[in-house]
């Protein structure tokens, strides 16, 4: 069997949507998580790959966020739209990700995935907070490639 296929369960994956629909609760940015086995391009640009394939630069403020991960070359991308960049630090990522790293090699990989959304719901709201106007603009699903 693949890591893949072991590296998180249906109740696992019901837990992650509820931190993602909890974390957007405050913010008007848009989280994402997909996961994948393996990748033969870089990270990053398959990373930027799957957001434009989600079409998650359709939102109003430029603020999807997409958690990328590859579960057997044990890489994590956290990829931010144009909007977040425009107004964020360059690592503004590295504690987010050093949190669900953490979680990972320990084994936890739900809890480091629901740790992760939560903390990129946190760091969303900072600079794109909630309005009683915004609507969820993205579907709080994970994708798997």
């Amino acid at each position: 069997m693949s890591k893949l296929s072991n590296f998180l369960s249906s109740s696992d994956e019901q837990e992650i949507v509820k931190a993602i629909t909890e974390a957007e609760l405050n913010t008007s940015g848009e989280i994402r998580v997909h996961i994948e086995g393996t990748s033969n391009k870089p990270y990053m640009e398959r990373a930027v790959e799957v957001f434009n394939s989600l079409e998650m630069y359709n939102t109003k403020q430029r603020n999807g966020v997409l958690i990328y991960i590859a579960v057997e070359d044990n890489q994590l991308v956290i990829y931010g739209d144009e909007g977040i960049y425009k107004i964020a630090e360059s690592n503004f990522w590295d504690d987010t990700c050093n949190l669900i790293i953490n979680s990972f090699k320990e084994g936890n990989h739900k809890e480091g995935i629901v740790k992760g959304v939560l903390e990129v719901g946190e760091k969303l709201k900072t600079f794109f907070p909630y309005k009683k106007d915004d609507i969820d603009e993205l579907p709080n699903t994970i994708s798997k490639g």
